[in-house]
């Protein structure tokens, strides 16, 4: 028997995880216990998403995939050094969890909230909460480690 493949979305109503066939990416799902909506679009982004102060919320809070978050400037070496690892996160886990990026100088309502002292810091994101700080210049293999039990 082949098992048709599929992803887990979490439903940001009552949590519980949802299969959604991979054919079915495009429309409109519903969770299967509460019956609520669910965004099936976060499936079909391979790439990094920028988020800021405005859209925070919207966008990895209310994200029913986990996210790694990037906190990082432009100015910064370490961070121009994370970044390419972070595009291919992106792609890699593209279905299973979304990686954002936040300039900290550009947001600093969201860098102030979680204590952003040092960058790069990466910020894994499961089910609305903070789960996990990663500070520094971290290899790629050890990012994902850190995200494996939230994927």
């Amino acid at each position: 028997m082949n098992a048709v493949p599929s992803y887990l979305l979490r439903c940001l109503s009552c949590g519980t995880k949802n299969r959604i066939p991979v054919e079915k990416m495009r429309e409109k799902a519903k969770c299967g216990k509460c019956g609520s909506p669910i965004n099936t679009l976060d499936l079909l982004t391979g790439e990094t998403i920028a988020v800021g102060d405005n859209d925070f919320t919207e966008k990895v809070v209310n994200s029913p995939l986990p996210v790694l978050l990037d906190c990082w400037a432009p100015w910064c070496g370490p961070c121009k050094m994370v970044g390419p690892i972070m595009e291919d996160l992106a792609s890699e886990w593209k279905g299973r969890a979304k990686v954002c990026k936040l300039n900290v100088d550009e947001n600093p309502r969201v860098a102030n909230q979680f204590q952003i002292r040092s960058i790069p810091t990466l910020l894994i994101f499961d089910n609305g909460k903070l789960r996990e700080t990663l500070v520094g210049a971290l290899p790629k293999q050890q990012i994902s480690h850190a995200m494996a039990p939230y994927i």
